[in-house]
């Protein structure tokens, strides 16, 4: 504990953990309910930076740098997904006229 910075002291690892949980609910509740394809990748985005803060957490606090670096490998894994997501929706909606996941049964042979 000698090498964490004051500030990081202030708040318990705790709310950190809690605040992590809310937030990856809501993105898998955001998944789960919505049938919208870009609220959807939003969704899995919410779930990917709680991620992202709880690693940076533990990192900070155990005082090594790895967690750090596997939030740089989720940001590039997450900046791919939203390039490639994108352009798969706006092929859908090119095909569909909507982003709704329903009407893709119509893309079924």
């Amino acid at each position: 504990m000698e090498n964490i910075p004051q500030y990081i002291q202030a708040i318990p690892l705790n709310h950190y953990i809690i605040l992590c949980a809310i937030v990856f609910s809501i993105g898998v509740t955001g998944v789960l309910l919505r049938r919208n394809a870009i609220v959807i990748f939003m969704s899995v985005e919410l779930m990917l930076n709680s991620v992202n803060l709880l690693l940076t957490a533990f990192s900070v606090y155990r005082g090594d740098a790895s967690g750090q670096v596997f939030v740089f490998f989720i940001m590039a894994l997450a900046a791919a997904e939203v390039a490639i997501g994108l352009a798969i929706i706006v092929m859908i909606y090119r095909n569909t006229n909507s982003i709704d996941i329903n009407v893709l049964n119509r893309l079924k042979w």
